[in-house]
């Protein structure tokens, strides 16, 4: 899985990208260009407001799970996966349908 790691490319996706939201994880994605870079990258952030070392890895954790069974990291977009802090207190499959639904919608929407 192609991840992003440079604080610039993050920083890219917080100030230029499109933010999609469910009650339990908000999605910030960027259509990139094919050429340059058509290959997708994913990150996966849980921030320390949220709790402690324990429950940002098992709120990561959850999130790489998701991406993975809905087949991510998708081709030509960008996406930084934000946990909230209701994420660790929904069933997953719960959390794994509104992701569905998020995704489909970002997906029609930006390809408008």
């Amino acid at each position: 899985m192609e991840t992003i790691k440079a604080s610039t490319d993050i920083s890219l996706l917080f100030s230029q990208g499109t933010r999609f939201s469910t009650s339990c994880i908000t999605l910030l994605a960027i259509q990139v260009d094919d050429q340059h870079d058509p290959v997708g990258r994913v990150a996966f952030i849980a921030g320390k407001k949220l709790g402690n070392a324990v429950w940002r890895n098992m709120a990561k954790r959850r999130m790489r799970s998701i991406c993975h069974e809905l087949g991510g990291p998708w081709d030509g977009y960008h996406i930084v996966f934000l946990a909230k802090a209701s994420l660790m207190n929904q069933e997953y499959s719960k959390v794994l349908h509104a992701c569905q639904k998020l995704l489909r919608r970002m997906m029609e929407e930006m390809a408008d």
